[in-house]
Protein backbone atom coordinates (compact mmCIF):
# COMPACT_ATOMS: atom_id res chain seq x y z
CA UNK A 1 0.00 0.00 0.00
CA UNK A 2 1.82 3.78 -1.13
CA UNK A 3 2.22 5.74 2.14
CA UNK A 4 2.43 9.03 0.62
CA UNK A 5 -0.08 10.61 -1.83
CA UNK A 6 1.18 11.94 -4.86
CA UNK A 7 4.26 13.87 -4.57
CA UNK A 8 4.18 13.25 -8.16
CA UNK A 9 5.23 15.17 -11.82
CA UNK A 10 8.34 16.98 -10.08
CA UNK A 11 11.44 15.75 -10.81
CA UNK A 12 14.08 18.35 -9.95
CA UNK A 13 17.48 18.34 -10.93
CA UNK A 14 20.58 20.17 -8.53
CA UNK A 15 21.12 23.24 -9.54
CA UNK A 16 25.38 22.52 -9.44
CA UNK A 17 24.15 20.17 -13.32
CA UNK A 18 24.30 23.46 -14.72
CA UNK A 19 28.04 24.00 -14.11
CA UNK A 20 29.05 20.35 -14.59
CA UNK A 21 30.88 19.31 -16.95
CA UNK A 22 29.25 18.38 -20.05
CA UNK A 23 30.68 15.24 -20.91
CA UNK A 24 29.34 13.67 -17.53
CA UNK A 25 25.55 14.77 -19.48
CA UNK A 26 26.21 12.07 -22.19
CA UNK A 27 25.41 8.25 -21.19
CA UNK A 28 28.27 6.09 -21.48
CA UNK A 29 27.07 3.44 -23.35
CA UNK A 30 25.34 6.42 -26.17
CA UNK A 31 28.95 8.04 -26.28
CA UNK A 32 30.60 4.51 -26.97
CA UNK A 33 27.74 3.70 -29.88
CA UNK A 34 28.73 7.41 -31.24
CA UNK A 35 32.08 7.26 -31.11
CA UNK A 36 31.89 4.79 -34.57
CA UNK A 37 31.08 8.04 -36.60
CA UNK A 38 27.47 6.63 -37.44
CA UNK A 39 24.42 8.44 -36.64
CA UNK A 40 22.38 7.92 -33.64
CA UNK A 41 19.46 8.51 -32.05
CA UNK A 42 19.22 10.32 -28.51
CA UNK A 43 16.89 11.73 -25.80
CA UNK A 44 17.44 15.08 -24.39
CA UNK A 45 16.65 15.50 -20.71
CA UNK A 46 15.64 19.26 -20.10
CA UNK A 47 16.98 20.52 -17.00
CA UNK A 48 14.13 22.05 -16.30
CA UNK A 49 10.64 19.75 -14.77
CA UNK A 50 7.34 20.84 -14.36
CA UNK A 51 6.32 21.28 -10.72
CA UNK A 52 2.33 20.10 -11.04
CA UNK A 53 2.27 19.17 -7.61
CA UNK A 54 -0.85 21.77 -7.50
CA UNK A 55 -2.82 18.86 -9.18
CA UNK A 56 -2.92 16.65 -6.09
CA UNK A 57 -5.94 18.45 -4.33
CA UNK A 58 -7.80 18.96 -7.45
CA UNK A 59 -11.24 17.92 -7.02
CA UNK A 60 -12.19 16.48 -10.27
CA UNK A 61 -10.64 14.66 -13.07
CA UNK A 62 -10.89 17.16 -15.94
CA UNK A 63 -9.36 19.73 -13.33
CA UNK A 64 -6.16 17.64 -12.67
CA UNK A 65 -5.83 16.65 -16.59
CA UNK A 66 -6.22 20.46 -17.79
CA UNK A 67 -3.91 21.84 -15.06
CA UNK A 68 -1.37 18.92 -15.81
CA UNK A 69 -1.62 19.56 -19.21
CA UNK A 70 -1.38 23.35 -19.14
CA UNK A 71 1.85 23.47 -16.77
CA UNK A 72 3.48 20.71 -18.72
CA UNK A 73 2.95 22.27 -22.14
CA UNK A 74 4.13 25.98 -20.50
CA UNK A 75 7.56 24.46 -19.38
CA UNK A 76 8.23 22.60 -22.29
CA UNK A 77 7.59 26.09 -24.68
CA UNK A 78 9.73 28.31 -22.02
CA UNK A 79 13.08 25.71 -21.85
CA UNK A 80 13.03 24.10 -25.00
CA UNK A 81 13.50 26.95 -27.64
CA UNK A 82 17.06 26.91 -28.00
CA UNK A 83 17.50 23.01 -27.94
CA UNK A 84 15.61 23.14 -30.91
CA UNK A 85 17.22 26.00 -32.68
CA UNK A 86 20.37 24.15 -32.09
CA UNK A 87 19.03 21.31 -33.87
CA UNK A 88 17.83 23.04 -36.83
CA UNK A 89 20.99 25.15 -37.59
CA UNK A 90 22.35 21.43 -37.86
CA UNK A 91 19.92 20.34 -39.99
CA UNK A 92 19.26 17.60 -37.26
CA UNK A 93 15.51 15.92 -37.30
CA UNK A 94 14.15 16.37 -33.70
CA UNK A 95 10.61 15.91 -32.32
CA UNK A 96 9.66 17.38 -29.04
CA UNK A 97 7.43 15.98 -25.78
CA UNK A 98 6.11 18.17 -22.79
CA UNK A 99 4.83 15.03 -20.53
CA UNK A 100 8.54 14.61 -19.91
CA UNK A 101 10.31 18.31 -21.36
CA UNK A 102 12.38 16.18 -23.71
CA UNK A 103 13.69 16.21 -27.13
CA UNK A 104 14.59 13.30 -29.40
CA UNK A 105 17.40 13.59 -32.07
CA UNK A 106 19.68 11.80 -34.08
CA UNK A 107 23.11 12.70 -34.75
CA UNK A 108 26.36 11.92 -34.45
CA UNK A 109 28.63 12.89 -31.35
CA UNK A 110 29.99 16.46 -32.32
CA UNK A 111 25.65 17.11 -32.39
CA UNK A 112 25.62 15.35 -29.05
CA UNK A 113 28.24 17.01 -27.43
CA UNK A 114 27.44 20.42 -29.08
CA UNK A 115 23.57 19.96 -27.41
CA UNK A 116 25.50 18.87 -23.86
CA UNK A 117 27.28 22.10 -23.67
CA UNK A 118 24.15 24.25 -23.47
CA UNK A 119 23.23 24.71 -19.80
CA UNK A 120 19.71 23.90 -20.18
CA UNK A 121 20.34 20.14 -21.09
CA UNK A 122 19.96 17.65 -17.67
CA UNK A 123 21.65 14.51 -19.81
CA UNK A 124 21.53 13.11 -23.13
CA UNK A 125 20.23 9.35 -23.21
CA UNK A 126 20.14 6.55 -25.27
CA UNK A 127 17.21 5.75 -27.05
CA UNK A 128 17.53 1.99 -27.81
CA UNK A 129 15.49 -0.74 -29.71
CA UNK A 130 13.67 -3.01 -27.57
CA UNK A 131 11.58 -6.40 -28.10
CA UNK A 132 9.37 -7.71 -26.04
CA UNK A 133 9.02 -11.12 -24.23
CA UNK A 134 5.06 -12.15 -25.67
CA UNK A 135 3.62 -14.45 -23.77
CA UNK A 136 5.22 -17.79 -23.14
CA UNK A 137 1.93 -20.27 -24.51
CA UNK A 138 -1.23 -20.37 -26.90
CA UNK A 139 -3.51 -22.70 -28.03
CA UNK A 140 -6.33 -22.41 -30.54
CA UNK A 141 -9.49 -21.85 -28.44
CA UNK A 142 -12.68 -21.46 -30.41
CA UNK A 143 -13.78 -24.84 -28.66
CA UNK A 144 -12.90 -23.34 -25.38
CA UNK A 145 -15.55 -20.95 -25.54
CA UNK A 146 -17.38 -20.46 -21.94
CA UNK A 147 -20.83 -18.59 -20.87
CA UNK A 148 -18.27 -16.81 -19.04
CA UNK A 149 -14.20 -17.01 -18.84
CA UNK A 150 -12.37 -17.99 -16.02
CA UNK A 151 -10.58 -15.54 -14.74
CA UNK A 152 -13.82 -13.13 -15.12
CA UNK A 153 -15.20 -15.38 -13.02
CA UNK A 154 -12.62 -15.75 -10.19
CA UNK A 155 -12.06 -11.82 -9.61
CA UNK A 156 -15.97 -12.11 -9.39
CA UNK A 157 -16.28 -9.69 -12.12
CA UNK A 158 -19.80 -11.08 -13.43
CA UNK A 159 -21.32 -10.61 -10.00
CA UNK A 160 -20.75 -7.42 -10.73
CA UNK A 161 -22.52 -7.23 -13.53
CA UNK A 162 -25.64 -8.56 -11.93
CA UNK A 163 -25.59 -5.24 -10.00
CA UNK A 164 -25.68 -3.46 -13.32
CA UNK A 165 -22.22 -2.54 -13.07
CA UNK A 166 -20.14 -3.47 -15.78
CA UNK A 167 -18.20 0.02 -16.71
CA UNK A 168 -20.58 2.07 -18.01
CA UNK A 169 -19.38 6.00 -18.83
CA UNK A 170 -15.61 4.65 -18.25
CA UNK A 171 -12.80 4.64 -21.09
CA UNK A 172 -9.91 2.52 -20.98
CA UNK A 173 -6.79 2.89 -22.89
CA UNK A 174 -4.11 0.78 -23.94
CA UNK A 175 -1.08 1.02 -25.06
CA UNK A 176 0.36 -2.51 -26.95
CA UNK A 177 0.79 -4.08 -30.80
CA UNK A 178 -2.24 -2.25 -31.97
CA UNK A 179 -6.14 -3.24 -31.87
CA UNK A 180 -8.08 -5.25 -34.24
CA UNK A 181 -11.03 -2.09 -33.98
CA UNK A 182 -13.47 -4.23 -35.95
CA UNK A 183 -13.12 -7.73 -34.12
CA UNK A 184 -16.55 -8.46 -33.35
CA UNK A 185 -16.15 -8.36 -29.67
CA UNK A 186 -14.67 -4.73 -29.55
CA UNK A 187 -16.03 -2.90 -32.15
CA UNK A 188 -18.91 -1.40 -30.54
CA UNK A 189 -16.42 -1.00 -27.52
CA UNK A 190 -14.46 1.40 -29.16
CA UNK A 191 -15.51 4.90 -28.57
CA UNK A 192 -14.87 6.14 -31.88
CA UNK A 193 -17.84 4.06 -32.32
CA UNK A 194 -21.31 5.64 -33.23
CA UNK A 195 -24.49 3.52 -34.66
CA UNK A 196 -22.40 2.23 -37.17
CA UNK A 197 -20.53 4.83 -38.02
CA UNK A 198 -16.73 5.70 -36.91
CA UNK A 199 -14.28 8.12 -35.89
CA UNK A 200 -10.87 8.12 -35.36
CA UNK A 201 -9.96 11.51 -34.22
CA UNK A 202 -8.98 11.70 -30.23
CA UNK A 203 -9.25 7.55 -30.21
CA UNK A 204 -6.40 5.98 -31.96
CA UNK A 205 -2.65 6.99 -32.29
CA UNK A 206 0.22 5.64 -33.72
CA UNK A 207 3.97 5.85 -32.83
CA UNK A 208 5.26 4.21 -35.34
CA UNK A 209 6.11 6.89 -37.80
CA UNK A 210 9.28 5.61 -39.58
CA UNK A 211 10.45 1.17 -39.37
CA UNK A 212 11.69 -0.34 -36.55
CA UNK A 213 11.70 -3.87 -37.55
CA UNK A 214 13.22 -4.66 -40.87
CA UNK A 215 10.81 -5.72 -43.34
CA UNK A 216 6.80 -4.31 -44.43
CA UNK A 217 4.92 -3.86 -41.10
CA UNK A 218 1.59 -5.31 -42.14
CA UNK A 219 -0.31 -2.65 -40.67
CA UNK A 220 1.62 0.38 -42.84
CA UNK A 221 3.29 3.21 -40.64
CA UNK A 222 1.60 6.60 -39.28
CA UNK A 223 -1.74 4.51 -39.65
CA UNK A 224 -4.93 6.31 -39.21
CA UNK A 225 -7.24 4.11 -38.09
CA UNK A 226 -6.33 1.13 -35.47
CA UNK A 227 -4.48 -1.95 -36.51
CA UNK A 228 -2.79 -4.48 -35.02
CA UNK A 229 0.30 -6.25 -36.30
CA UNK A 230 0.46 -8.90 -33.80
CA UNK A 231 -2.53 -9.75 -32.23
CA UNK A 232 -1.34 -9.15 -28.62
CA UNK A 233 -2.70 -5.64 -28.03
CA UNK A 234 -6.47 -7.28 -29.56
CA UNK A 235 -6.04 -9.98 -26.89
CA UNK A 236 -5.37 -7.25 -23.92
CA UNK A 237 -7.82 -4.74 -24.99
CA UNK A 238 -10.24 -7.60 -24.96
CA UNK A 239 -9.76 -8.92 -21.50
CA UNK A 240 -10.45 -5.31 -20.76
CA UNK A 241 -13.78 -4.75 -22.61
CA UNK A 242 -14.28 -7.55 -25.34
CA UNK A 243 -18.10 -8.59 -25.41
CA UNK A 244 -20.27 -10.14 -28.49
CA UNK A 245 -23.68 -12.36 -28.55
CA UNK A 246 -21.50 -15.72 -27.74
CA UNK A 247 -17.92 -14.44 -26.19
CA UNK A 248 -17.86 -12.70 -22.65
CA UNK A 249 -14.39 -12.16 -22.47
CA UNK A 250 -14.30 -8.90 -20.95
CA UNK A 251 -14.13 -7.51 -17.16
CA UNK A 252 -15.79 -4.56 -17.86
CA UNK A 253 -18.06 -5.13 -20.72
CA UNK A 254 -19.57 -1.85 -20.84
CA UNK A 255 -16.41 0.44 -21.08
CA UNK A 256 -15.02 2.02 -23.93
CA UNK A 257 -11.73 1.85 -25.30
CA UNK A 258 -9.00 3.94 -27.23
CA UNK A 259 -5.52 2.63 -28.07
CA UNK A 260 -2.15 3.96 -29.35
CA UNK A 261 0.40 1.30 -30.78
CA UNK A 262 3.74 1.70 -29.50
CA UNK A 263 5.51 -1.08 -30.86
CA UNK A 264 6.22 -2.25 -34.51
CA UNK A 265 5.72 -5.96 -34.38
CA UNK A 266 6.76 -6.26 -31.05
CA UNK A 267 9.79 -3.88 -30.54
CA UNK A 268 9.56 -0.42 -29.46
CA UNK A 269 12.13 2.15 -27.96
CA UNK A 270 11.74 4.73 -24.73
CA UNK A 271 10.10 7.69 -27.24
CA UNK A 272 7.74 5.37 -28.64
CA UNK A 273 6.44 4.27 -25.51
CA UNK A 274 6.49 8.18 -24.55
CA UNK A 275 4.52 9.35 -26.98
CA UNK A 276 1.92 7.17 -26.29
CA UNK A 277 1.67 8.28 -22.83
CA UNK A 278 1.57 11.83 -23.63
CA UNK A 279 -1.02 10.95 -26.50
CA UNK A 280 -3.06 9.66 -23.39
CA UNK A 281 -2.65 12.61 -21.29
CA UNK A 282 -3.99 14.60 -23.81
CA UNK A 283 -5.53 12.74 -27.23
CA UNK A 284 -5.50 14.83 -30.78
CA UNK A 285 -6.80 14.38 -33.62
CA UNK A 286 -5.47 12.56 -36.52
CA UNK A 287 -3.03 14.87 -37.33
CA UNK A 288 -1.61 14.81 -33.66
CA UNK A 289 -3.17 18.34 -33.59
CA UNK A 290 -5.30 20.54 -31.45
CA UNK A 291 -4.80 17.73 -27.60
CA UNK A 292 -7.91 17.81 -25.62
CA UNK A 293 -6.55 16.33 -21.70
CA UNK A 294 -10.50 15.97 -21.34
CA UNK A 295 -10.69 13.21 -23.53
CA UNK A 296 -7.59 10.75 -21.85
CA UNK A 297 -8.52 7.72 -20.14
CA UNK A 298 -9.56 6.88 -16.83
CA UNK A 299 -7.14 3.97 -16.90
CA UNK A 300 -4.16 2.44 -19.39
CA UNK A 301 -2.98 -0.71 -19.27
CA UNK A 302 1.04 -0.99 -20.40
CA UNK A 303 2.01 -4.82 -21.18
CA UNK A 304 5.65 -4.12 -22.76
CA UNK A 305 9.09 -3.43 -21.02
CA UNK A 306 12.27 -1.76 -21.64
CA UNK A 307 14.48 -4.53 -20.08
CA UNK A 308 18.10 -3.40 -19.20
CA UNK A 309 19.59 -6.26 -21.21
CA UNK A 310 18.57 -4.27 -24.48
CA UNK A 311 20.34 -0.86 -23.69
CA UNK A 312 17.60 0.48 -20.91
CA UNK A 313 19.12 1.64 -17.93
CA UNK A 314 19.60 4.33 -15.18
CA UNK A 315 19.62 6.93 -17.64
CA UNK A 316 16.03 6.58 -19.62
CA UNK A 317 14.80 5.01 -16.41
CA UNK A 318 13.89 8.17 -14.71
CA UNK A 319 12.71 9.17 -18.61
CA UNK A 320 9.97 6.97 -17.73
CA UNK A 321 9.38 7.28 -14.32
CA UNK A 322 8.53 10.81 -15.15
CA UNK A 323 6.35 10.34 -17.84
CA UNK A 324 4.21 7.69 -15.45
CA UNK A 325 4.42 10.06 -12.66
CA UNK A 326 2.90 13.14 -14.58
CA UNK A 327 0.24 10.90 -16.36
CA UNK A 328 -1.07 9.40 -12.42
CA UNK A 329 -0.90 13.14 -11.42
CA UNK A 330 -3.24 13.46 -14.50
CA UNK A 331 -6.05 11.21 -13.02
CA UNK A 332 -5.24 8.09 -15.02
CA UNK A 333 -4.68 4.98 -13.49
CA UNK A 334 -1.30 3.11 -14.93
CA UNK A 335 -1.63 -0.24 -14.52
CA UNK A 336 1.18 -2.31 -15.58
CA UNK A 337 1.86 -6.16 -15.93
CA UNK A 338 5.20 -7.15 -14.22
CA UNK A 339 6.90 -9.14 -16.58
CA UNK A 340 7.68 -13.09 -17.14
CA UNK A 341 10.64 -13.50 -16.07
CA UNK A 342 9.78 -14.98 -12.66
CA UNK A 343 11.67 -18.53 -13.01
CA UNK A 344 14.91 -16.38 -12.18
CA UNK A 345 13.46 -15.77 -8.65
CA UNK A 346 13.83 -12.53 -6.27
CA UNK A 347 14.23 -9.31 -7.80
CA UNK A 348 13.11 -10.33 -11.41
CA UNK A 349 10.93 -7.27 -11.68
CA UNK A 350 12.96 -5.58 -13.58
CA UNK A 351 11.99 -3.08 -16.30
CA UNK A 352 10.40 -0.14 -16.82
CA UNK A 353 7.09 0.98 -15.97
CA UNK A 354 6.60 -2.34 -13.69
CA UNK A 355 9.56 -1.02 -11.32
CA UNK A 356 7.74 2.35 -10.63
CA UNK A 357 6.64 3.68 -7.55
CA UNK A 358 3.81 5.14 -9.90
CA UNK A 359 2.84 2.08 -11.66
CA UNK A 360 0.44 -0.43 -10.27
CA UNK A 361 2.06 -3.48 -11.47
CA UNK A 362 0.39 -6.77 -11.49
CA UNK A 363 1.73 -10.41 -11.35
CA UNK A 364 0.43 -13.32 -12.51
CA UNK A 365 -2.13 -16.11 -11.23
CA UNK A 366 -3.17 -19.55 -12.56
CA UNK A 367 -6.73 -21.26 -11.79
CA UNK A 368 -5.53 -22.44 -8.25
CA UNK A 369 -4.42 -18.88 -6.90
CA UNK A 370 -1.34 -19.94 -7.21
CA UNK A 371 1.27 -17.41 -8.63
CA UNK A 372 2.12 -18.53 -12.12
CA UNK A 373 5.62 -19.52 -12.60
CA UNK A 374 6.42 -16.73 -15.46
CA UNK A 375 5.08 -13.97 -13.33
CA UNK A 376 8.57 -11.91 -12.08
CA UNK A 377 8.26 -10.95 -8.60
CA UNK A 378 10.09 -8.35 -6.52
CA UNK A 379 11.63 -6.60 -4.97
CA UNK A 380 12.71 -3.70 -7.36
CA UNK A 381 16.65 -4.02 -7.17
CA UNK A 382 17.62 -2.95 -10.43
CA UNK A 383 17.12 0.79 -9.28
CA UNK A 384 18.46 0.49 -5.85
CA UNK A 385 15.08 1.25 -4.16
CA UNK A 386 14.25 -2.19 -2.83
CA UNK A 387 10.53 -1.12 -2.78
CA UNK A 388 7.83 -3.91 -2.94
CA UNK A 389 6.11 -5.01 -6.14
CA UNK A 390 4.12 -6.44 -7.48
CA UNK A 391 1.25 -4.23 -6.07
CA UNK A 392 -1.33 -7.07 -6.49
CA UNK A 393 -2.11 -9.87 -8.72
CA UNK A 394 -4.29 -11.13 -11.13
CA UNK A 395 -5.86 -14.14 -13.56
CA UNK A 396 -2.75 -14.56 -16.21
CA UNK A 397 -2.32 -18.09 -16.96
CA UNK A 398 -4.51 -19.72 -19.97
CA UNK A 399 -6.49 -16.57 -20.90
CA UNK A 400 -8.80 -16.81 -23.48
CA UNK A 401 -9.53 -13.54 -25.27
CA UNK A 402 -9.76 -12.08 -28.84
CA UNK A 403 -7.01 -12.01 -31.52
CA UNK A 404 -6.98 -11.07 -35.13
CA UNK A 405 -9.49 -11.54 -37.83
CA UNK A 406 -12.59 -12.37 -35.53
CA UNK A 407 -10.57 -15.21 -33.91
CA UNK A 408 -9.81 -16.34 -30.10
CA UNK A 409 -7.13 -17.70 -28.32
CA UNK A 410 -6.06 -18.38 -25.37
CA UNK A 411 -2.38 -16.96 -23.96
CA UNK A 412 -0.75 -16.73 -20.49
CA UNK A 413 1.28 -14.07 -19.41
CA UNK A 414 1.11 -11.19 -16.62
CA UNK A 415 0.21 -9.15 -20.18
CA UNK A 416 -3.16 -11.04 -19.79
CA UNK A 417 -2.96 -10.28 -15.99
CA UNK A 418 -2.72 -6.58 -15.95
CA UNK A 419 -5.90 -6.30 -18.08
CA UNK A 420 -8.04 -8.01 -15.42
CA UNK A 421 -7.23 -5.08 -13.10
CA UNK A 422 -7.59 -2.11 -15.67
CA UNK A 423 -10.81 -3.66 -16.23
CA UNK A 424 -11.48 -3.85 -12.36
CA UNK A 425 -10.21 0.03 -12.17
CA UNK A 426 -13.75 0.45 -14.80
CA UNK A 427 -16.09 -1.40 -12.55
CA UNK A 428 -14.90 0.64 -9.83
CA UNK A 429 -15.30 3.83 -11.18
CA UNK A 430 -18.44 2.84 -13.05
CA UNK A 431 -19.85 1.84 -9.03
CA UNK A 432 -19.09 5.40 -8.11
CA UNK A 433 -18.20 8.10 -10.51
CA UNK A 434 -16.76 10.30 -7.79
CA UNK A 435 -13.60 8.40 -7.95
CA UNK A 436 -12.52 9.16 -11.43
CA UNK A 437 -9.23 10.94 -11.45
CA UNK A 438 -8.70 9.83 -7.52
CA UNK A 439 -6.29 7.39 -8.66
CA UNK A 440 -4.41 6.61 -5.10
CA UNK A 441 -8.10 6.05 -3.69
CA UNK A 442 -8.69 3.68 -6.27
CA UNK A 443 -5.51 1.73 -5.85
CA UNK A 444 -6.03 1.04 -1.74
CA UNK A 445 -9.30 0.08 -2.87
CA UNK A 446 -8.01 -2.84 -5.03
CA UNK A 447 -5.21 -3.38 -2.67
CA UNK A 448 -7.38 -3.51 0.56
CA UNK A 449 -10.17 -5.60 -0.73
CA UNK A 450 -7.94 -7.88 -2.53
CA UNK A 451 -7.48 -12.11 -1.42
CA UNK A 452 -4.07 -11.94 0.38
CA UNK A 453 -1.94 -14.99 0.05
CA UNK A 454 1.34 -15.92 1.68
CA UNK A 455 4.06 -18.04 0.46
CA UNK A 456 7.19 -19.64 1.99
CA UNK A 457 9.75 -17.38 -0.37
CA UNK A 458 10.97 -14.55 1.24
CA UNK A 459 12.19 -11.80 -0.82
CA UNK A 460 14.03 -8.69 0.19
CA UNK A 461 13.73 -8.13 3.62
CA UNK A 462 9.80 -8.85 3.51
CA UNK A 463 8.70 -12.09 4.61
CA UNK A 464 6.38 -14.13 1.89
CA UNK A 465 4.34 -14.69 5.33
CA UNK A 466 3.81 -11.07 5.38
CA UNK A 467 0.96 -9.20 3.62
CA UNK A 468 1.86 -7.53 1.53
CA UNK A 469 4.76 -9.50 0.06
CA UNK A 470 7.09 -9.59 -3.09
CA UNK A 471 5.40 -12.59 -4.78
CA UNK A 472 1.24 -11.40 -4.76
CA UNK A 473 1.64 -8.01 -3.04
CA UNK A 474 -1.33 -7.25 -1.62
CA UNK A 475 -2.73 -10.50 -3.24
CA UNK A 476 -5.12 -11.48 -5.54
CA UNK A 477 -7.96 -8.52 -7.08
CA UNK A 478 -11.46 -9.29 -6.07
CA UNK A 479 -13.66 -7.32 -8.44
CA UNK A 480 -16.89 -7.38 -6.09
CA UNK A 481 -15.56 -6.45 -2.54
CA UNK A 482 -13.60 -3.53 -4.41
CA UNK A 483 -17.05 -1.83 -5.78
CA UNK A 484 -18.72 -2.26 -2.75
CA UNK A 485 -16.01 -0.46 -1.24
CA UNK A 486 -15.97 2.24 -4.08
CA UNK A 487 -20.00 2.19 -3.04
CA UNK A 488 -19.32 2.91 0.28
CA UNK A 489 -17.40 5.96 -0.43
CA UNK A 490 -20.18 7.28 -2.85
CA UNK A 491 -22.52 6.74 0.65
CA UNK A 492 -21.44 10.36 2.11
CA UNK A 493 -22.35 13.28 0.40
CA UNK A 494 -20.88 16.65 -0.03
CA UNK A 495 -23.99 18.70 0.79
CA UNK A 496 -22.31 21.89 1.66
CA UNK A 497 -19.86 22.94 -1.10
CA UNK A 498 -17.58 25.70 1.46
CA UNK A 499 -15.26 24.08 3.36
CA UNK A 500 -15.11 25.26 7.11
CA UNK A 501 -12.34 23.21 7.89
CA UNK A 502 -8.97 22.77 6.60
CA UNK A 503 -7.68 19.20 7.04
CA UNK A 504 -4.16 18.42 7.25
CA UNK A 505 -1.69 16.87 6.22
CA UNK A 506 -2.20 14.47 3.61
CA UNK A 507 -0.86 12.19 3.26
CA UNK A 508 -0.86 12.13 7.24
CA UNK A 509 1.23 9.71 9.42
CA UNK A 510 0.68 9.84 13.31
CA UNK A 511 -1.01 13.13 13.42
CA UNK A 512 -4.33 15.17 11.61
CA UNK A 513 -4.44 18.37 12.35
CA UNK A 514 -7.84 20.41 11.72
CA UNK A 515 -8.05 23.87 11.82
CA UNK A 516 -11.93 25.12 12.58
CA UNK A 517 -12.07 28.61 10.59
CA UNK A 518 -15.04 29.46 11.86
CA UNK A 519 -14.88 28.07 14.79
CA UNK A 520 -18.31 26.48 15.40
CA UNK A 521 -18.85 23.51 17.06
CA UNK A 522 -17.74 20.45 14.63
CA UNK A 523 -17.75 16.71 14.81
CA UNK A 524 -15.06 14.95 12.65
CA UNK A 525 -15.84 10.65 11.46
CA UNK A 526 -13.42 8.68 9.50
CA UNK A 527 -14.03 5.94 8.06
CA UNK A 528 -12.08 3.25 6.02
CA UNK A 529 -12.25 2.10 2.42
CA UNK A 530 -15.16 -0.55 3.65
CA UNK A 531 -17.35 2.57 5.01
CA UNK A 532 -16.59 1.40 8.43
CA UNK A 533 -16.30 4.23 11.21
CA UNK A 534 -12.71 4.21 12.68
CA UNK A 535 -12.76 7.53 14.43
CA UNK A 536 -15.33 10.06 15.91
CA UNK A 537 -14.71 13.27 18.23
CA UNK A 538 -15.98 16.41 18.67
CA UNK A 539 -14.72 19.78 19.11
CA UNK A 540 -15.43 23.89 19.06
CA UNK A 541 -11.95 25.35 19.04
CA UNK A 542 -9.54 26.79 16.28
CA UNK A 543 -7.38 23.43 15.99
CA UNK A 544 -8.09 19.77 16.80
CA UNK A 545 -5.42 17.59 16.85
CA UNK A 546 -6.03 13.95 16.31
CA UNK A 547 -3.59 10.87 17.46
CA UNK A 548 -3.67 8.71 14.37
CA UNK A 549 -0.92 6.04 15.32
CA UNK A 550 -3.62 3.85 15.59
CA UNK A 551 -4.69 3.56 11.98
CA UNK A 552 -3.11 0.94 9.11
CA UNK A 553 -1.33 2.97 6.30
CA UNK A 554 -4.09 3.10 3.92
CA UNK A 555 -7.54 5.21 2.17
CA UNK A 556 -9.73 6.87 4.38
CA UNK A 557 -12.99 8.91 3.53
CA UNK A 558 -14.11 11.71 6.74
CA UNK A 559 -17.03 13.88 6.93
CA UNK A 560 -17.15 17.04 8.95
CA UNK A 561 -20.68 17.64 10.33
CA UNK A 562 -21.62 21.20 11.61
CA UNK A 563 -24.80 23.76 11.93
CA UNK A 564 -22.97 24.74 8.64
CA UNK A 565 -23.92 21.80 6.72
CA UNK A 566 -21.74 18.53 5.91
CA UNK A 567 -18.00 19.18 4.30
CA UNK A 568 -16.40 15.58 3.27
CA UNK A 569 -13.10 14.02 1.51
CA UNK A 570 -10.80 11.78 1.05
CA UNK A 571 -7.15 10.95 3.16
CA UNK A 572 -4.51 8.84 2.49
CA UNK A 573 -1.81 7.28 5.37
Amino acid sequence: MKKYLLFIGITLYCTTAFTQNWQNKIDEALRIEAQSGKQVAFLILLETQADIRQAAPLKTKTEKAQYVFQELKATAQKTQQRVIGTLKANGADYASLYIVNLIWSKGDLALIQQIAALPEVAKIAPNPIVHFNFPEEEIDAIELRNPVEWGIAKIKADSVWAMGIEGQGVVVGGQDTGYDWQHPSLAKKYRGYNEGLFNHNYNWYDAIKSPIETGENPCGLNTKAPCDDNRHGTHTMGTMVGQDKFNNIGVAPQAQWIGCRNMDRGTGTPFTYLQCFEWFLAPTDLNNENPRPEQAPHVIANSWGCPPSEGCNETNFDILRIAVDNLKASGVVVVVSAGNTGRSGCGSIKDPAAIYENSFTVGATNMEDSIASFSSIGPITVDGSGRLKPDVVAPGVNIRSAVLNGGYQTFSGTSMSGPHVAGAVALIIAANPELAGQVEVIENILEQTAIPFQTALSCGNVSGQAIPNNVYGYGRIDALAAVRAAQQLSSVKNVNLTAWVNVYPNPFQDNLVLQNIQGVDSELSLFDVQGRLVLQQRWNSNLLEVNTQHLASGCYFYRIKSNLGVQSGKLVK
